[in-house]
């Protein structure tokens, strides 16, 4: 997702435990970065791991203040 000014950007996957052998995971892991000009790859800030049910809630609140879908990522990874 990227906000209206197109500066940050959150994606939204979910999370894969490796380190287990059982993948059925109830969680998302969120990564943000900043864009700081639009000819340079995004700087990826952090990320973190939050259950499916919060990550859902986050990406609502972050659609109804004008964050749109985005695939702005596969272009530069």
């Amino acid at each position: 997702m990227i906000n209206i000014d197109r500066s940050r950007i959150k994606v939204f996957e979910l999370f894969e435990d490796v380190s287990k052998p059982s993948t059925s995971i109830d969680a998302m892991i969120i990564s943000y970065s900043c864009v700081y000009k639009r000819s340079i790859k995004p700087v990826m800030k952090g990320s973190r791991v939050e259950t499916i049910e919060a990550a859902s809630k986050e990406n609502k609140q972050l659609l109804d203040e004008g964050w749109k879908k985005t695939s702005i990522l596969k272009s530069y990874f």
